[in-house]
């Protein structure tokens, strides 16, 4: 069988798997009380996609491997507040604990996945190199 690597962000399963999690919480909040629009809701919402944002900026910085870990480490700090929306959201009535239980399990594997990517950050950046086609730098307008 042979070996596809990621071309793009949304290559990685735990791109794919985050960003579904956000649209869940996306529709869930809806339902959210009016009260919540400017604090629970748009925090969980924000946080949550910034799951997605910043991995998709992390993979943009492979070329050097400290900035790709640095956003990775913001991928899962976002991933870790969201988890405490969810658990403010069940709390205070606005999700069902089952619900919000889920969820919370599902970060808590984006957050193992992101983890370990930090952890072998050098593997994930390899330098790219463009094609030569017999121009110096200097020839190319």
């Amino acid at each position: 069988m042979e070996k596809r690597y990621a071309e793009t962000h949304e290559d990685l399963k735990v791109y794919r798997d985050a960003y579904a999690q956000a649209m869940e919480i996306f529709e869930l909040s809806m339902l959210f009380p009016k009260a919540e629009t400017y604090s629970m809701t748009d925090q969980i919402r924000r946080s949550s996609r910034s799951v997605c944002t910043n991995l998709a900026e992390a993979w943009q910085k492979r070329r050097y491997v400290a900035a790709f870990a640095a956003k990775l480490t913001d991928s899962m700090s976002e991933a870790g507040e969201t988890q405490s929306w969810l658990r403010f959201a069940a709390d205070c009535q606005h999700m069902e604990r089952e619900v919000s239980s889920e969820l919370i399990d599902k970060y808590s594997a984006v957050l193992k996945t992101l983890k370990a990517m930090c952890y072998h950050a050098p593997s994930w950046c390899k330098e790219e190199r463009a094609p030569y086609d017999g121009q110096s730098s200097d020839d190319v307008t």
